[in-house]
């Protein structure tokens, strides 16, 4: 039998009342709490990278009081003109060069909604400026990246937040408490996976001329610190897929997973991975990731799993039959917990006593996906307001974003990698140490 906590049950319970007021878009509640801690401020926001989901986050800030959004920059042409079209205001500054944007003073904060290869590099010199950063995940193509916009955040004591949306949830927030509570008992494995249907693939187009919204000299500028390729529209339309600007859905759609696992298991770094995968679904295809893959993390002794545990990462490409396909199950002696972004399920074991239990998400419908990104916006500016880092800081992104680069790792590798989380190396692998950093293309410089 099934206990099932409606959205109104649940919001009348006390803590989720406080959850809801503090993380959800009850924009009143937090109108006042940033009225009182910065009376009359309001947060100048130019967003870097106008696609879909760059559009979106700003949709997202938009919807808190006492924001206004003043630039937008995007390379494509095409895209810009998106830009300025959702900001309701055909006289908002544009610019094709972010660096520009940055220059501009009226600006306080940006969000960098860019390709992965672009996350830190703007964030870097965004926090030089002088400016906060909402940076979309993941942190970067490589750990060494991610490392770089922790330093630059610091020097430049910039609030920084990555954009792991589900940290800022009501529902996430309760299975997290209800996983630090012990509940489940001993939990020895957290499973965690991304299903998708992508079949037959993305073919393999031929290499052509830049599209005339970029031209040979933004498409340059696009491959920005990667190595210097030809226009090909996989690698612009697809570019998750390529080694040189991202890390497939292991490392891309995974650091949502491995945030809620941190949190929840009070950890920040597994101590060995290994993976396997191949391109066994694909028909024909010129992308590079694996389109079927896993990995396991293997993760040391914590506050709830006081002996360790394994996290098993899953990604698939050509079957979504599960009805949650993008999930985690936190595996537990006393009882098991589901959670993906409809919510969460505790099934107690075999023989154990109590009933399943179900909790939903307070975001539903149409504008769920804008909501729950302005609930997650409004930690951000409420951060600024109050000087202070957010539950997602930007150190929190990096450790979230590592499994992902580590398990690729070793599937380049071809072999079980040990990683030293206090020096942020992997251990007697000079080849794979070799990986943990990535070389940039002249003359773009990771430097903090």
């Amino acid at each position: 039998m099934t206990t099932r906590t409606s959205r109104r049950t649940f919001l009348g319970s006390a803590a989720a009342v406080a959850a809801a007021a503090a993380w959800t878009g009850n924009r009143e509640a937090s109108a006042a709490e940033g009225a009182s801690s910065s009376p009359g401020k309001t947060i100048n926001i130019g967003l870097i990278g106008c696609g879909g989901e760059g559009r979106a986050v700003m949709a997202g800030h938009m919807r808190c009081p006492g924001t206004r959004v003043v630039a937008v920059c995007d390379l494509n042409e095409e895209r810009l003109k998106l830009g300025v079209k959702a900001t309701g205001n055909d006289s908002v500054a544009t610019y094709r060069d972010y660096r520009k944007l940055l220059e501009n003073k009226d600006i306080d904060a940006v969000i960098v909604a860019t390709n992965d290869h672009w996350h830190c590099l703007c964030t870097i010199n965004a926090c030089q400026a002088g400016k906060h950063v909402y940076v979309e995940k993941p942190l970067g193509t490589s750990i060494g990246e991610g490392r770089a916009a922790v330093k630059a955040a610091r020097k430049y004591n910039r609030i920084v937040q990555i954009g792991t949306q589900q940290h800022s949830w009501p529902h996430y927030q309760q299975a997290v408490e209800v996983i630090r509570s012990g509940r489940l008992g001993e939990i020895s494995e957290v499973k965690v996976w991304d299903y998708d249907y992508l079949y037959p693939g993305f073919g393999s187009p031929p290499d052509s001329a830049p599209p005339k919204e970029f031209g040979e000299e933004y498409w340059d500028f696009w491959l920005g610190p990667s190595p210097k390729k030809p226009y090909n529209p996989n690698r612009f339309n697809h570019w998750y897929w390529f080694f040189d600007y991202a890390g497939a859905w292991q490392v891309d759609w995974a650091v949502h997973h491995y945030d809620i696992v941190h949190m929840a298991l009070g950890v920040t770094a597994p101590k060995s991975a290994t993976a396997s995968g191949g391109m066994f679904c694909f028909q024909d295809t010129n992308t590079e990731w694996p389109d079927t893959f896993s990995g396991i993390c293997e993760y040391g002794p914590g506050p709830v799993a006081k002996k360790g545990f394994l996290l098993q990462y899953t990604f698939r490409s050509g079957c979504r039959r599960e009805h949650r396909s993008h999930g985690k199950l936190f595996c537990g002696t006393e009882a098991s917990l589901l959670l993906d972004r409809s919510g969460y399920t505790i099934t107690p074991d075999i023989g154990k006593p109590g009933k399943e239990e179900t909790v939903e998400n307070v975001f539903r419908g149409d504008a769920g996906h804008v909501d729950s990104l302005a609930a997650h916006a409004q930690v951000f500016l409420d951060s600024i307001r109050n000087d202070r880092r957010p539950p997602a800081d930007v150190e929190q992104g990096h450790f979230a974003t590592n499994p992902g680069h580590l398990l690729n790792i070793a599937w380049k590798t071809g072999r079980k990698i040990r990683w030293d989380a206090e020096k942020e190396v992997i251990i007697d692998d000079e080849q794979a140490n070799a990986l943990v950093t990535k070389p940039y293309r002249a003359p773009w410089k990771l430097e903090v």
